[in-house]
C-alpha cells in the first residue's frame, strides 16, 4: 500500500482555469519522489492542496491508507506533513532556535524555555546531520544554512512527509550536494519526500521515481534508473527537446562592451569591476543571487545613482548618457523579472512591443498607431508569439509567450550588446529552448551578450567565458573549457579551488 495517494484531484480557479485535472499520484514510504512539469503544469497547486493551502474541487487524499481532509497548513503539520517553500519563511532578526520553535516553544512559566529549545534543536541537527548553531542569528547565515533551518522547522514538528519546492534554486552546487546528503539521511531515518524541481539532473541524482505533469494532468511516471533526462523532457513538453547547438567563436572578434573600474554604489564592498565582452561572445555571470548582479545591470543601463567608472560600447562612452540614449546606442535588456520590469501585463501586446521605440513614430506629437500595430504583427510572426491578436492583453499570455514579447522588442532594433538576465526563469523546457536558440543566433551575428543566470546548466551550455560574482566583486574568471561545477560552486561560495589545495 502506498504511503501517500492522491486520487482524482481536480482544482479549477475562477475564470475557468483548470490547474489540476483528475491527478492521481502515489508515493511509497521512504521514497524521494520527483514532481516535474513545465511552468503552469499544476505542480504548485497540487502541493498546496496536499499542504492544506488550497482545497480541491474533487478527489481524495490518503496518508498511510487513511482518507484525509486537510483544512489548512496547521492541520497538515498535525498530520506530519511539512513544506519547505522556494522562498524561505524565516524571521531574519531571530535566532535559529527561535525560528525553528516559533509557535511551538517549550515553556518555563510565562516565558519560552530557551535552554530546552536550544537543546532540542541541537539534538535534531546532530541526529539528521544538519549542523547549525541554534544561537546564530538567521540574518547572518548563508542561504544553504537558512535552508537547513527550514528543514529543521519541519522536523521539530515531527514531520514525516516532506515537500520541497525548488529547494536548490538559490544554492551553490556544493550546497546542493549537501542537501542531497541530508535528504538521503532523512529517508534513512524514516521520512518520505516529494522533490519539486525543473533541473532534470537533480531528479536523476536524488529521486527513485518521478511523476510528470503537463497542462494539469499526469502524463507519465518513470523510474529514474530506467529513464533519461531526454525522456522526461519529452514527457514535459510533448516533443523532443534538442540541446543548444553552438558554432565556433568569431575568428577576429572586436571589443563591443568594455567596463572599466565600475563601482555600483551598492551595499557590497565597492570593488571596481573590469570586464570586456567581444563580438560574437557570450560572457556568463554565475553567482548566488544577491551578490551584486542586479546592481551591475542597473549600472550598465544607466538607472542607478552613485555609479563611477566607465562603460564603453563600440568605442563610445555611455557613462554620461541616460537610459534611453544607451538603448539608442545599441544596449538591450532581457530583465530579471519580465512581469515586474519587462512588461505591462494589462496593456496590449502591440503596446508592449512598441514601448521602447514608440516615440520615433510620432508626427506632430501624434503616434502612428497603424504603423506600430503593423510592426507588432511582423514581430509576432517573426518570433512565433502564440496570441490571437496584437491587441490581446499580455496578461492572457503564457510565461513563454510573454517572454517572447520581451525578446522580440529587445531584438527588433538589432542590438550591439544584449544583457540577458535570468532569460529562462519560470519557462518550460520548450520555451527555454527557443530563448537559447535566439541567444546563439545573436552570437553568430556578432552581438555581445552578458548572460546572468542562476542556472549553471544554462551558463555552461551557452557561455564562451564565465565570471563569478561574490559580494559585489568578480572573484574568478573561467574559460569555457576550464569551467566545472566544482570550480564554479566554490567561487560562488567565496572560495577558489587553489584555496582547498593541501
Amino acid at each position: 500500500m502506498p504511503y501517500l495517494e492522491l486520487r482524482g484531484i481536480r482544482k479549477t480557479y475562477p475564470g475557468g482555469v483548470l490547474a489540476n485535472d483528475d491527478i492521481t499520484l502515489s508515493v511509497e514510504q521512504g521514497e524521494i519522489h520527483g514532481l516535474v512539469g513545465e511552468n503552469g503544469a499544476g505542480k504548485s497547486t497540487l502541493m498546496k492542496i496536499l499542504y492544506g493551502m488550497e482545497q480541491p474541487d474533487h478527489g481524495e487524499i490518503l496518508l498511510a491508507g487513511r482518507s484525509l481532509k486537510i483544512a489548512n497548513p496547521h492541520a497538515a503539520i498535525q498530520l506530519g506533513i511539512g513544506m519547505v517553500h522556494q522562498h524561505f519563511q524565516l524571521v531574519p532578526n531571530l535566532t535559529v532556535a527561535e525560528n525553528i520553535a516559533l509557535g511551538a516553544e517549550p515553556r518555563k512559566g510565562l516565558f519560552a524555555d530557551q535552554a530546552a529549545m536550544h537543546s532540542r534543536v541541537r539534538a535534531l541537527s546532530e541526529r539528521f546531520g544538519l549542523q547549525v548553531d541554534p544561537a546564530a542569528r538567521v540574518s547572518d547565515l548563508s542561504v544553504g544554512l537558512q535552508q537547513r533551518v527550514e528543514i529543521l522547522k519541519m522536523l521539530y514538528r515531527d514531520a514525516r512527509l516532506l515537500i520541497l519546492d525548488e529547494p536548490s534554486a538559490v544554492l551553490t552546487p556544493q550546497e546542493v550536494e549537501s542537501l542531497f546528503s541530508v535528504l538521503r539521511r532523512l529517508v534513512a531515518e524514516g521520512c518520505t519526500a516529494i522533490f519539486i524541481t525543473h533541473k532534470l539532473y537533480e531528479i536523476m541524482s536524488i529521486c527513485e521515481r518521478a511523476t510528470v505533469l503537463r497542462r494539469g494532468r499526469v502524463v507519465g511516471s518513470v523510474r529514474t534508473a530506467e529513464s533519461s533526462p531526454a525522456e522526461i523532457s519529452r514527457l514535459m513538453v510533448g516533443h523532443d527537446v534538442a540541446s543548444p547547438q553552438r558554432t565556433p567563436p568569431n575568428a577576429n572578434p572586436r571589443d563591443r562592451l568594455v567596463v572599466r573600474a565600475l563601482t555600483t554604489g551598492s551595499a557590497h564592498r565597492s570593488t571596481p569591476l573590469d570586464f570586456t565582452i567581444r563580438s560574437g561572445e557570450i560572457l556568463g555571470v554565475a553567482g548566488v543571487e544577491g551578490n551584486g548582479q542586479s546592481e551591475l545591470i542597473e549600472a550598465l543601463l544607466g538607472v542607478r545613482t552613485g555609479v563611477t567608472g566607465d562603460i564603453v560600447l563600440d568605442g563610445t562612452s555611455l557613462s554620461r548618457l541616460n537610459a534611453r540614449r544607451r538603448r539608442e546606442k545599441g544596449l538591450a535588456l532581457i530583465p530579471e523579472d519580465r512581469n515586474r520590469e519587462g512588461l505591462s501585463r494589462p496593456m496590449q501586446v502591440w503596446e508592449n512591443l512598441a514601448s521602447a521605440t514608440y516615440y520615433r513614430s510620432a508626427r506632430a506629437s501624434v503616434l502612428d498607431l497603424g504603423g506600430l500595430q503593423g510592426a507588432a504583427r511582423d514581430l509576432i510572426r517573426r518570433f512565433d508569439i502564440r496570441v490571437s491578436s496584437e491587441k490581446s492583453a499580455v496578461s492572457t499570455l503564457s510565461g513563454g509567450n510573454a517572454q517572447k514579447v520581451v525578446i522580440a522588442r529587445e531584438l527588433a532594433e538589432s542590438p550591439a550588446v544584449l544583457i540577458a538576465a535570468q532569460p529562462t526563469r519560470g519557462l518550460d523546457v520548450g520555451a527555454a529552448q527557443f530563448v537559447h536558440e535566439q541567444l546563439l543566433n545573436l552570437r553568430r551575428e556578432g552581438v555581445g551578450i552578458l548572460l546572468i543566470s542562476a542556472d549553471l546548466d544554462e551558463l555552461l551550455a551557452l557561455s564562451d567565458r564565465l565570471i563569478v560574482m561574490f559580494e559585489g566583486r568578480i572573484l574568478a574568471t573561467f574559460q569555457r573549457d576550464a569551467a566545472t561545477r566544482q570550480a564554479l560552486g566554490l567561487a560562488m561560495a567565496g572560495r577558489l579551488e587553489s584555496e582547498d589545495a593541501p
